[in-house]
């Protein structure tokens, strides 16, 4: 597993078509659902005439998560929903990256947020791990 400090990813050997759908599977495991999905090769073609490779932005929410959470202060909205990025390689293979809850709340103080962000994290972990290559 590749880890960066704001995100914990993983590298399939195997075609991005194939790899999409498992990632969203290895969300719904942990109880995440799709709530957005950015096509930034689509967006970037369509914007400024730019030829890329397949690159998807997910949105994953967790609503036991996220309403306990925005029960807790309105204002961690900013902070939703949980990146996940799909792109295919220049040499093949995808990568995917799932964003680390820990960096991006941070600055957060609202008491018992820190025990939710620590429970995403598990479950994003788990969701990466899962992805064997």
């Amino acid at each position: 597993m590749e880890s960066v400090e704001y995100g914990v990813g993983r590298f399939l050997d195997e075609p991005y078509d194939s790899a999409l759908p498992r990632v969203v599977e290895a969300l719904k495991a942990e109880g995440f659902g799709v709530i957005t999905e950015i096509d930034v090769k689509k967006v970037m073609q369509e914007k400024l005439g730019v030829a890329g490779r397949p690159y998807k932005i997910l949105g994953a929410c967790n609503p036991p998560i996220a309403h306990a959470a925005l029960a807790a202060d309105a204002l961690i909205g900013l902070l939703l929903p949980c990146n996940v990025i799909v792109f295919e390689g220049e040499d093949g293979g995808v990568t995917v990256s799932f964003a680390n809850p820990r960096k991006l709340f941070e600055l957060v103080e609202t008491p018992g947020v820190e025990a939710m962000v620590e429970q995403v994290h598990g479950k994003l972990s788990r969701a990466a791990a899962s992805l064997r290559g």
